[in-house]
């Protein structure tokens, strides 16, 4: 019986390897948002002399939109795999790695994963009353009320979600003071 335990959980063990295919996929999916980066910066590169002043900002506001979620994707494969899967043990003395990788653990990864949607849905907002000065949205389209009405209702249960969590994880696990 015991033998069948172990096999049962060596297998339970070894199933964190199934969801490494999917931080592949992420990798290729920053792979795709580098091009969709690169094809705004020639949008913009090759209007900026016709284009209005909203038009650049729009399309600046995109390139940190894509980056934003670029960092995010960086930060849920580096922490999701040292969390789940394996640690990076050849890396950890690596010049370049970033100090909080190893650090992250699935709580800190929640609060920058919410952090970040806010931050998105707040970019996302800001191109989209930005857009109305230049007669169309991202859809092409002008936005209407009601579309504004619900990007502002999302993005406020976004921002009041993302300070619930934080507070009920300080609730939860309140910070050490140490007297000196």
């Amino acid at each position: 019986m015991k033998k069948l335990e172990n096999g049962f959980e060596h297998l339970l063990f070894t199933s964190r390897w199934l969801i490494a295919p999917v931080y592949l996929a992420l990798v290729i999916a920053l792979m795709v948002l580098l091009v969709k980066a690169a094809k705004q910066l020639w949008l913009l590169v090759s209007t900026v002399l016709t284009a209005s002043d909203d038009e650049i900002i729009i399309g600046v506001l995109s390139i940190v939109d894509i980056s934003l979620i670029m960092n995010l994707l960086i930060i849920i494969i580096f922490s999701g795999y040292e969390n789940f899967v394996s640690k990076m043990e050849d890396l950890h003395g690596h010049a370049d790695r970033p100090d909080w990788m190893g650090h992250i653990g699935f709580t800190d990864l929640k609060l920058k994963l919410i952090g970040s949607i806010v931050a998105i849905s707040g970019i996302e907002l800001l191109k989209a009353f930005m857009s109305i000065g230049v007669g169309q949205s991202i859809a092409g389209t002008p936005a209407t009320d009601r579309e504004l009405a619900w990007m502002v209702g999302i993005h406020i249960t976004f921002v009041v979600s993302g300070l619930i969590y934080a507070l009920m994880d300080r609730v939860s696990h309140p910070p050490v003071h140490r007297d000196k």
